[in-house]
């Protein structure tokens, strides 16, 4: 199996190490626009925030990915990366409400 794919028995922190090594991974980009690096960082920095429910946090990360999803200078592949950990952030998001 894919080690990329989140599994669903998965529980909250593997799933947040992976989210994050994702976003990391764009950081890190120097391909990648400072304007989506700073939105990865800054969604991989709200997963860590524990004044909320792991679902918030994933719930405000994917609002932030979502508003830079769109942006014509992403590199497709950044792009990709950020749909995948939109939807792991999604099995988050839902298994914890």
């Amino acid at each position: 199996m894919d080690g990329l794919l989140a599994q669903p028995s998965m529980d909250w922190e593997a799933k947040r190490q992976q989210v994050v090594q994702i976003l990391e991974t764009i950081v890190n980009d120097t391909e990648t626009p400072r304007n989506i690096r700073r939105i990865a960082k800054q969604a991989s920095t709200e997963l860590f925030n524990e004044k909320l429910k792991p679902a918030v946090r994933a719930a405000n990360s994917i609002e932030m990915i979502e508003e830079i999803i769109n942006d014509p200078n992403m590199p497709s592949f950044t792009r990709t990366q950020l749909w995948l950990a939109i939807s792991i952030l999604e099995t988050i998001r839902s298994s914890q409400t």
